[in-house]
C-alpha cells in the first residue's frame, strides 16, 4: 500500500512540472475552439503510441490508476479535452481524495470552456485538499480560489471577496488576483 502512495505522489509530482508550462497558458490565453476540435479529432483519430499503450495497459488492468493518469496527461497534451475530463473521472473515482485528480478534471473542463463544471471540479479540489497537503498545493490553491471568485464575481460579490481573499492568502503576488481583489472591493 505505501508503495502505491509513494508512485502516487511521485507521479503527481511529474505531472505538474510537466502540464505547468501548459497550464500557465492555459489560464492566460483563449483557445482558438477550431484547433481545440481539430486536435482533438487528430488525437482520437491519428492513433497516438502513447495513447495508445496506455489504453491497452488500462484495458489489462482497470483500475491502474498510475497508467490512467499517464492517459489522462497524455489526452491533455492532445488537447483531447473529453477524452481527458471522461480519464480524470475515473480516477477520481477509484482515489475519491485525491485532490490532484479534480484540480486536473477543473483545468480540462476549463480547457474546453465548461466553466460551470470547471467551478464545480476547483470546489471539489479545495474540500479535497487534506491540510497536511496545504503548504505543497499553495500555488493550485491560490489558483483555484481565483477562479471561483472570478466566476461568482457578478452573481455572489460577497463570496466572490471570499475566494479572492483567500486567493491572495495562498499567493499575494498574483497579479490578476491582485487586480480582481482591487475591482471587488472598490
Amino acid at each position: 500500500m505505501k508503495m502505491s502512495k509513494v508512485n502516487i505522489k511521485s507521479l503527481f509530482l511529474g505531472l505538474m512540472f510537466v502540464g505547468t508550462a501548459g497550464l500557465m497558458s492555459a489560464q492566460t490565453t483563449q483557445t482558438d475552439t477550431t484547433k481545440t476540435t481539430a486536435a482533438t479529432t487528430t488525437a482520437s483519430q491519428s492513433g497516438n503510441p502513447t495513447i495508445d499503450s496506455l489504453k491497452k495497459q488500462i484495458e489489462a488492468n482497470p483500475k491502474d490508476t498510475e497508467s490512467l493518469s499517464k492517459l489522462a496527461a497524455a489526452y491533455q497534451e492532445a488537447s483531447d479535452w473529453p477524452n481527458a475530463i471522461d480519464t480524470w473521472k475515473k480516477i477520481s473515482a477509484l482515489l475519491p481524495d485525491w485532490a490532484p485528480s479534480y484540480y486536473s478534471q477543473a483545468y480540462a473542463y476549463q480547457s474546453s470552456k465548461d466553466d460551470a463544471n470547471a467551478k464545480l471540479a476547483y470546489e471539489k479540489y479545495i474540500a479535497t485538499v487534506k491540510p497536511e497537503e496545504v503548504e505543497q498545493n499553495k500555488k493550485n490553491l491560490a489558483y483555484a480560489y481565483f477562479y471561483i471568485a472570478f466566476a461568482e464575481q457578478q452573481s455572489d460579490p460577497a463570496k466572490a471577496k471570499e475566494h479572492i481573499a483567500k486567493s491572495l492568502q495562498y499567493d499575494p503576488t498574483n497579479q490578476d488576483a491582485l487586480k480582481l481583489s482591487k475591482a471587488l472591493n472598490s
